[in-house]
Protein backbone atom coordinates (compact mmCIF):
# COMPACT_ATOMS: atom_id res chain seq x y z
CA UNK A 1 0.00 0.00 0.00
CA UNK A 2 0.98 3.79 -1.15
CA UNK A 3 1.69 5.32 2.88
CA UNK A 4 2.88 8.94 0.67
CA UNK A 5 0.50 12.01 2.53
CA UNK A 6 -2.17 12.93 -0.45
CA UNK A 7 -1.12 16.37 -1.39
CA UNK A 8 -4.30 18.67 -1.23
CA UNK A 9 -5.57 20.24 -4.61
CA UNK A 10 -4.20 24.21 -5.08
CA UNK A 11 -8.05 24.93 -4.97
CA UNK A 12 -8.64 23.79 -1.57
CA UNK A 13 -5.89 25.01 -0.17
CA UNK A 14 -6.83 28.53 -1.36
CA UNK A 15 -10.28 27.56 0.25
CA UNK A 16 -8.86 26.65 3.38
CA UNK A 17 -6.96 30.01 3.53
CA UNK A 18 -9.50 32.56 2.61
CA UNK A 19 -11.90 30.79 5.29
CA UNK A 20 -8.99 31.71 7.90
CA UNK A 21 -8.58 34.61 7.31
CA UNK A 22 -12.22 35.66 7.16
CA UNK A 23 -12.92 34.32 10.69
CA UNK A 24 -9.71 35.97 11.97
CA UNK A 25 -10.62 39.18 10.43
CA UNK A 26 -14.35 38.26 11.94
CA UNK A 27 -12.80 37.69 15.02
CA UNK A 28 -10.89 41.31 15.19
CA UNK A 29 -13.70 43.24 13.69
CA UNK A 30 -15.85 41.32 17.13
CA UNK A 31 -13.17 42.21 19.28
CA UNK A 32 -12.31 45.95 18.42
CA UNK A 33 -16.26 46.40 18.21
CA UNK A 34 -16.96 45.49 21.93
CA UNK A 35 -13.55 47.36 22.44
CA UNK A 36 -14.43 50.69 21.02
CA UNK A 37 -17.81 50.81 20.10
CA UNK A 38 -19.19 54.20 22.39
CA UNK A 39 -22.20 53.24 24.68
CA UNK A 40 -24.40 55.39 26.72
CA UNK A 41 -23.27 56.50 30.22
CA UNK A 42 -25.82 58.42 32.90
CA UNK A 43 -24.58 60.08 35.77
CA UNK A 44 -26.72 62.06 38.73
CA UNK A 45 -25.23 65.29 39.16
CA UNK A 46 -27.11 67.26 42.45
CA UNK A 47 -26.21 70.99 43.70
CA UNK A 48 -27.51 73.34 45.62
CA UNK A 49 -28.14 76.90 44.18
CA UNK A 50 -28.00 79.83 46.50
CA UNK A 51 -29.23 82.91 44.98
CA UNK A 52 -32.85 81.27 43.54
CA UNK A 53 -35.53 81.62 46.49
CA UNK A 54 -37.44 78.34 46.41
CA UNK A 55 -40.92 78.82 45.43
CA UNK A 56 -43.30 75.76 45.99
CA UNK A 57 -44.06 75.96 42.53
CA UNK A 58 -40.36 74.59 41.44
CA UNK A 59 -41.15 71.36 42.49
CA UNK A 60 -44.29 70.73 40.28
CA UNK A 61 -42.17 69.74 36.59
CA UNK A 62 -45.15 71.87 34.73
CA UNK A 63 -45.04 75.05 36.27
CA UNK A 64 -42.95 78.13 34.22
CA UNK A 65 -41.00 78.26 37.83
CA UNK A 66 -39.59 74.50 36.81
CA UNK A 67 -38.83 75.08 33.61
CA UNK A 68 -37.07 78.77 33.76
CA UNK A 69 -35.27 77.46 36.36
CA UNK A 70 -34.41 74.09 34.62
CA UNK A 71 -33.96 75.83 31.43
CA UNK A 72 -31.10 78.44 32.99
CA UNK A 73 -29.66 74.84 34.43
CA UNK A 74 -29.28 72.55 31.30
CA UNK A 75 -27.53 75.79 29.27
CA UNK A 76 -24.79 76.18 32.15
CA UNK A 77 -24.41 72.23 32.03
CA UNK A 78 -23.97 72.32 28.28
CA UNK A 79 -21.57 75.17 28.42
CA UNK A 80 -20.31 73.46 31.23
CA UNK A 81 -19.37 70.63 28.76
CA UNK A 82 -19.36 71.99 25.55
CA UNK A 83 -16.27 74.09 26.58
CA UNK A 84 -14.42 71.43 27.64
CA UNK A 85 -12.35 68.07 26.38
CA UNK A 86 -15.78 66.16 26.66
CA UNK A 87 -17.31 68.32 24.73
CA UNK A 88 -17.54 65.43 22.07
CA UNK A 89 -18.28 63.11 24.41
CA UNK A 90 -20.97 64.94 26.16
CA UNK A 91 -24.78 64.16 24.83
CA UNK A 92 -27.49 66.13 27.00
CA UNK A 93 -28.34 67.27 30.20
CA UNK A 94 -32.44 67.05 31.92
CA UNK A 95 -33.45 68.81 35.24
CA UNK A 96 -35.69 65.78 37.16
CA UNK A 97 -36.39 67.52 39.81
CA UNK A 98 -35.87 71.15 41.84
CA UNK A 99 -36.14 70.59 45.73
CA UNK A 100 -36.17 72.99 48.43
CA UNK A 101 -33.40 73.38 51.13
CA UNK A 102 -33.31 76.31 53.77
CA UNK A 103 -30.68 78.46 51.86
CA UNK A 104 -32.53 77.90 47.72
CA UNK A 105 -32.94 74.59 45.58
CA UNK A 106 -31.23 72.06 44.96
CA UNK A 107 -31.05 70.48 41.46
CA UNK A 108 -30.78 67.34 40.66
CA UNK A 109 -29.70 66.52 36.84
CA UNK A 110 -29.33 63.81 34.44
CA UNK A 111 -26.30 63.31 32.55
CA UNK A 112 -25.71 61.50 29.27
CA UNK A 113 -22.53 60.83 27.78
CA UNK A 114 -21.13 58.50 25.15
CA UNK A 115 -18.08 57.21 26.23
CA UNK A 116 -15.90 54.50 24.37
CA UNK A 117 -17.43 50.74 26.10
CA UNK A 118 -13.49 49.94 26.73
CA UNK A 119 -13.43 53.52 29.17
CA UNK A 120 -13.32 52.21 32.87
CA UNK A 121 -16.04 53.25 34.59
CA UNK A 122 -14.27 54.92 37.18
CA UNK A 123 -12.33 57.00 34.53
CA UNK A 124 -15.11 58.22 32.62
CA UNK A 125 -16.55 58.96 36.19
CA UNK A 126 -13.45 60.73 37.19
CA UNK A 127 -13.36 63.30 34.44
CA UNK A 128 -17.18 63.99 34.24
CA UNK A 129 -16.66 65.12 37.98
CA UNK A 130 -13.21 66.90 37.55
CA UNK A 131 -14.72 68.97 34.67
CA UNK A 132 -18.14 69.50 36.78
CA UNK A 133 -16.27 70.48 40.17
CA UNK A 134 -13.55 72.43 37.41
CA UNK A 135 -16.02 74.17 35.44
CA UNK A 136 -19.81 74.45 37.34
CA UNK A 137 -18.98 77.60 39.11
CA UNK A 138 -16.64 79.25 36.89
CA UNK A 139 -19.51 78.92 34.13
CA UNK A 140 -23.21 79.40 36.51
CA UNK A 141 -22.69 83.23 36.43
CA UNK A 142 -26.24 83.80 36.90
CA UNK A 143 -26.11 80.57 39.23
CA UNK A 144 -24.72 80.81 42.17
CA UNK A 145 -23.99 77.25 42.80
CA UNK A 146 -22.77 75.84 46.29
CA UNK A 147 -18.91 74.42 45.25
CA UNK A 148 -19.03 71.94 48.29
CA UNK A 149 -22.82 70.54 47.24
CA UNK A 150 -21.90 69.29 43.96
CA UNK A 151 -22.27 65.52 44.37
CA UNK A 152 -21.81 63.19 40.72
CA UNK A 153 -23.16 59.38 40.75
CA UNK A 154 -22.99 57.20 38.04
CA UNK A 155 -26.10 54.96 36.98
CA UNK A 156 -26.67 52.28 35.25
CA UNK A 157 -28.70 52.51 32.33
CA UNK A 158 -32.05 51.10 33.87
CA UNK A 159 -31.74 53.69 36.34
CA UNK A 160 -30.62 56.63 33.89
CA UNK A 161 -33.76 55.64 31.52
CA UNK A 162 -36.15 55.42 34.30
CA UNK A 163 -35.25 58.58 35.63
CA UNK A 164 -36.20 60.36 32.27
CA UNK A 165 -39.01 58.19 31.42
CA UNK A 166 -40.69 59.41 34.32
CA UNK A 167 -40.43 63.19 33.22
CA UNK A 168 -43.38 63.95 31.10
CA UNK A 169 -43.36 65.17 27.67
CA UNK A 170 -39.44 63.91 27.33
CA UNK A 171 -38.94 62.18 23.89
CA UNK A 172 -35.53 59.66 23.45
CA UNK A 173 -34.44 61.74 20.88
CA UNK A 174 -34.54 64.60 18.43
CA UNK A 175 -36.35 64.27 15.24
CA UNK A 176 -36.66 66.16 12.42
CA UNK A 177 -40.09 67.44 10.39
CA UNK A 178 -40.02 67.51 6.46
CA UNK A 179 -42.24 70.73 6.59
CA UNK A 180 -45.79 70.21 6.87
CA UNK A 181 -47.37 66.61 6.26
CA UNK A 182 -50.71 65.56 6.65
CA UNK A 183 -52.10 62.64 8.39
CA UNK A 184 -54.58 61.72 5.48
CA UNK A 185 -51.73 60.59 2.95
CA UNK A 186 -48.24 61.60 4.56
CA UNK A 187 -45.79 61.15 7.46
CA UNK A 188 -45.75 57.90 8.92
CA UNK A 189 -44.44 57.93 13.26
CA UNK A 190 -41.66 56.73 14.15
CA UNK A 191 -40.95 54.71 17.33
CA UNK A 192 -40.50 57.17 20.29
CA UNK A 193 -41.44 59.63 18.79
CA UNK A 194 -45.07 60.43 20.52
CA UNK A 195 -44.87 57.98 23.55
CA UNK A 196 -47.72 59.51 25.24
CA UNK A 197 -49.96 58.38 22.31
CA UNK A 198 -52.69 55.68 23.20
CA UNK A 199 -55.43 53.89 21.32
CA UNK A 200 -58.74 53.11 23.38
CA UNK A 201 -60.22 49.73 21.52
CA UNK A 202 -64.40 49.06 21.91
CA UNK A 203 -64.39 45.00 21.89
CA UNK A 204 -60.48 44.67 20.31
CA UNK A 205 -61.29 47.39 17.91
CA UNK A 206 -59.37 51.12 17.79
CA UNK A 207 -62.16 53.68 18.43
CA UNK A 208 -60.07 56.79 19.42
CA UNK A 209 -56.88 58.07 20.37
CA UNK A 210 -55.83 59.53 24.07
CA UNK A 211 -52.92 60.45 25.56
CA UNK A 212 -50.96 58.93 28.35
CA UNK A 213 -50.97 61.44 31.61
CA UNK A 214 -49.58 59.16 34.37
CA UNK A 215 -49.16 55.36 34.64
CA UNK A 216 -52.64 54.92 34.99
CA UNK A 217 -54.97 57.98 33.66
CA UNK A 218 -55.29 58.54 29.89
CA UNK A 219 -57.25 61.66 29.05
CA UNK A 220 -59.60 61.68 25.80
CA UNK A 221 -62.63 62.81 23.97
CA UNK A 222 -66.10 62.09 25.92
CA UNK A 223 -68.03 61.68 22.57
CA UNK A 224 -65.62 58.15 22.07
CA UNK A 225 -68.04 57.05 24.78
CA UNK A 226 -71.11 57.76 23.23
CA UNK A 227 -73.89 54.91 24.26
CA UNK A 228 -70.90 52.51 25.38
CA UNK A 229 -69.43 53.24 29.12
CA UNK A 230 -69.08 50.03 30.31
CA UNK A 231 -65.44 49.76 30.93
CA UNK A 232 -65.18 46.21 30.62
CA UNK A 233 -65.51 46.60 26.64
CA UNK A 234 -62.90 48.62 26.62
CA UNK A 235 -59.02 48.61 26.09
CA UNK A 236 -56.03 50.98 25.48
CA UNK A 237 -52.85 50.18 23.34
CA UNK A 238 -49.31 51.69 23.21
CA UNK A 239 -46.84 52.46 20.92
CA UNK A 240 -46.79 53.22 17.07
CA UNK A 241 -48.53 50.04 15.90
CA UNK A 242 -52.08 48.88 17.04
CA UNK A 243 -50.99 45.55 15.85
CA UNK A 244 -49.04 44.29 17.64
CA UNK A 245 -48.86 47.02 20.60
CA UNK A 246 -46.00 47.69 22.46
CA UNK A 247 -47.91 47.19 25.60
CA UNK A 248 -52.07 46.68 26.05
CA UNK A 249 -54.43 47.66 29.11
CA UNK A 250 -57.70 46.83 30.56
CA UNK A 251 -59.99 49.56 31.60
CA UNK A 252 -60.97 50.02 35.29
CA UNK A 253 -63.19 53.37 35.05
CA UNK A 254 -64.50 55.99 32.60
CA UNK A 255 -65.02 59.42 33.86
CA UNK A 256 -66.77 61.34 31.29
CA UNK A 257 -67.47 65.13 32.13
CA UNK A 258 -70.41 65.70 33.73
CA UNK A 259 -71.50 68.44 31.25
CA UNK A 260 -71.50 66.28 28.24
CA UNK A 261 -74.91 65.85 26.34
CA UNK A 262 -74.89 62.93 23.70
CA UNK A 263 -77.06 64.80 21.46
CA UNK A 264 -75.87 65.15 17.79
CA UNK A 265 -73.69 67.68 17.10
CA UNK A 266 -73.25 68.63 21.12
CA UNK A 267 -69.40 69.48 20.78
CA UNK A 268 -69.42 71.51 24.48
CA UNK A 269 -67.66 69.69 27.35
CA UNK A 270 -65.96 67.18 25.36
CA UNK A 271 -63.21 65.32 27.15
CA UNK A 272 -62.96 62.12 29.73
CA UNK A 273 -60.31 60.63 31.55
CA UNK A 274 -60.08 56.64 31.61
CA UNK A 275 -58.53 55.02 34.82
CA UNK A 276 -56.49 51.93 33.65
CA UNK A 277 -56.47 48.24 35.80
CA UNK A 278 -53.24 48.49 36.27
CA UNK A 279 -49.87 50.35 35.53
CA UNK A 280 -48.56 51.19 32.58
CA UNK A 281 -44.41 50.29 32.52
CA UNK A 282 -42.70 53.49 31.47
CA UNK A 283 -39.93 52.95 28.66
CA UNK A 284 -38.59 55.22 26.01
CA UNK A 285 -41.36 54.25 23.78
CA UNK A 286 -44.80 54.86 26.11
CA UNK A 287 -44.41 57.38 28.76
CA UNK A 288 -46.74 60.83 29.68
CA UNK A 289 -46.79 64.12 28.16
CA UNK A 290 -46.90 66.97 30.29
CA UNK A 291 -50.31 69.00 31.09
CA UNK A 292 -50.36 72.88 31.02
CA UNK A 293 -51.10 75.17 33.68
CA UNK A 294 -54.95 76.18 33.51
CA UNK A 295 -53.45 79.97 33.45
CA UNK A 296 -50.81 79.02 30.47
CA UNK A 297 -51.32 80.80 27.38
CA UNK A 298 -50.66 78.46 23.68
CA UNK A 299 -50.11 81.79 21.15
CA UNK A 300 -52.32 82.23 18.34
CA UNK A 301 -50.03 80.69 15.06
CA UNK A 302 -47.17 78.42 16.85
CA UNK A 303 -46.55 75.56 15.19
CA UNK A 304 -47.99 72.03 16.71
CA UNK A 305 -48.45 67.96 16.04
CA UNK A 306 -51.35 66.65 15.81
CA UNK A 307 -51.25 62.24 16.00
CA UNK A 308 -53.77 59.59 15.14
CA UNK A 309 -54.70 56.11 13.44
CA UNK A 310 -57.58 57.43 11.89
CA UNK A 311 -58.76 57.20 8.20
CA UNK A 312 -56.67 58.31 5.02
CA UNK A 313 -59.59 60.38 3.88
CA UNK A 314 -62.97 61.39 5.30
CA UNK A 315 -65.20 58.37 6.54
CA UNK A 316 -61.84 55.94 5.52
CA UNK A 317 -60.61 53.30 7.67
CA UNK A 318 -58.01 53.54 10.72
CA UNK A 319 -54.67 52.61 9.52
CA UNK A 320 -52.21 50.29 11.50
CA UNK A 321 -49.32 52.31 11.93
CA UNK A 322 -49.54 55.67 14.22
CA UNK A 323 -49.46 59.40 11.77
CA UNK A 324 -48.73 62.94 12.41
CA UNK A 325 -49.34 66.15 11.12
CA UNK A 326 -47.85 69.65 11.95
CA UNK A 327 -51.08 72.17 12.31
CA UNK A 328 -51.25 75.83 13.38
CA UNK A 329 -53.77 76.82 16.00
CA UNK A 330 -56.00 79.37 14.35
CA UNK A 331 -57.07 82.58 16.40
CA UNK A 332 -60.63 81.74 17.84
CA UNK A 333 -62.08 84.87 16.44
CA UNK A 334 -60.88 83.92 13.31
CA UNK A 335 -62.37 80.55 13.34
CA UNK A 336 -65.78 82.15 14.64
CA UNK A 337 -66.28 84.03 11.37
CA UNK A 338 -69.21 83.20 8.97
CA UNK A 339 -67.13 81.65 6.55
CA UNK A 340 -65.40 79.52 9.13
CA UNK A 341 -67.76 78.21 12.02
CA UNK A 342 -69.80 80.74 12.20
CA UNK A 343 -69.74 81.48 16.17
CA UNK A 344 -69.46 77.61 16.99
CA UNK A 345 -66.11 78.35 19.15
CA UNK A 346 -66.55 78.43 22.90
CA UNK A 347 -63.93 79.07 25.30
CA UNK A 348 -63.46 75.10 25.88
CA UNK A 349 -62.10 74.69 22.47
CA UNK A 350 -59.75 76.13 19.94
CA UNK A 351 -59.09 75.73 16.04
CA UNK A 352 -56.04 73.74 14.52
CA UNK A 353 -54.75 73.35 11.10
CA UNK A 354 -55.04 75.55 8.26
CA UNK A 355 -57.73 78.05 6.78
CA UNK A 356 -56.53 76.30 3.05
CA UNK A 357 -57.73 73.09 4.26
CA UNK A 358 -55.85 69.37 3.23
CA UNK A 359 -53.64 69.35 6.58
CA UNK A 360 -56.06 67.98 9.07
CA UNK A 361 -57.27 65.20 11.44
CA UNK A 362 -59.67 62.69 10.71
CA UNK A 363 -62.30 59.84 11.97
CA UNK A 364 -60.67 57.57 14.32
CA UNK A 365 -58.22 60.65 15.19
CA UNK A 366 -60.40 62.02 18.09
CA UNK A 367 -59.65 62.21 21.49
CA UNK A 368 -55.91 62.16 20.14
CA UNK A 369 -53.22 64.56 21.57
CA UNK A 370 -52.38 67.92 20.00
CA UNK A 371 -49.19 68.92 21.45
CA UNK A 372 -46.47 71.71 21.40
CA UNK A 373 -43.09 71.93 22.70
CA UNK A 374 -41.66 74.46 25.14
CA UNK A 375 -38.59 76.24 24.68
CA UNK A 376 -36.74 73.03 26.60
CA UNK A 377 -38.28 70.41 24.41
CA UNK A 378 -41.03 69.23 26.69
CA UNK A 379 -44.09 68.26 24.84
CA UNK A 380 -47.15 69.46 26.47
CA UNK A 381 -50.74 68.55 25.83
CA UNK A 382 -52.85 71.81 24.03
CA UNK A 383 -55.86 69.96 22.83
CA UNK A 384 -57.91 66.83 22.57
CA UNK A 385 -59.28 65.94 18.79
CA UNK A 386 -62.66 66.73 19.13
CA UNK A 387 -64.90 67.67 15.95
CA UNK A 388 -64.83 69.51 12.26
CA UNK A 389 -66.37 69.50 9.48
CA UNK A 390 -65.25 66.51 6.84
CA UNK A 391 -61.40 66.13 7.07
CA UNK A 392 -59.42 68.73 5.64
CA UNK A 393 -61.75 71.03 4.34
CA UNK A 394 -61.13 74.82 3.16
CA UNK A 395 -62.17 77.01 6.01
CA UNK A 396 -62.94 73.85 8.57
CA UNK A 397 -59.80 73.11 10.49
CA UNK A 398 -59.76 71.00 12.77
CA UNK A 399 -61.61 72.23 16.65
CA UNK A 400 -60.60 70.68 19.72
CA UNK A 401 -60.79 70.55 23.04
CA UNK A 402 -58.91 73.05 24.75
CA UNK A 403 -57.26 71.45 27.77
CA UNK A 404 -56.03 74.74 29.99
CA UNK A 405 -59.80 75.13 29.95
CA UNK A 406 -60.40 72.03 31.66
CA UNK A 407 -56.95 71.28 33.59
CA UNK A 408 -58.75 72.11 37.28
CA UNK A 409 -61.61 69.47 36.03
CA UNK A 410 -58.85 66.90 34.82
CA UNK A 411 -57.19 67.60 38.47
CA UNK A 412 -59.91 67.11 40.45
CA UNK A 413 -60.86 63.30 38.73
CA UNK A 414 -57.75 61.93 38.58
CA UNK A 415 -55.26 64.07 40.95
CA UNK A 416 -52.80 64.94 38.37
Amino acid sequence: MDRAGRRLEPWKIAVIVVAVIVGLALIIGLITFLLCHDQDRYYNASFLITNVKYNPQHEKQTTDEFRNLSEDIETVISEVFRGSFLSKRYIKSHVVSLSPDPVGVIASVVLVFKFPSADSEATTWGQVNRVLLRRLKATSMDLNVDQSSIRLTELNKEKGDNLLNNCCGIRRQAFSFTGVERITDGQRAREGEWPWQASIQLDGTHRCGASIISNTWLVTAAHCFKGVRDPRRWTASFGILLRPPKQKKFVRRIIVHEGYGEVLLDHEYDVAVVELASPIEFTSDVHSVCLPEASHVFRDNTSCFVTGWGALENDGYSVNQLRQAEVRIINTEVCNTKQVYSGAITAGMLCAGYLEGQVDACQGDSGGPLVQANSRGIWYLVGIVSWGDDCGKRNKPGVYTRVTYYRNWIRSKTGI
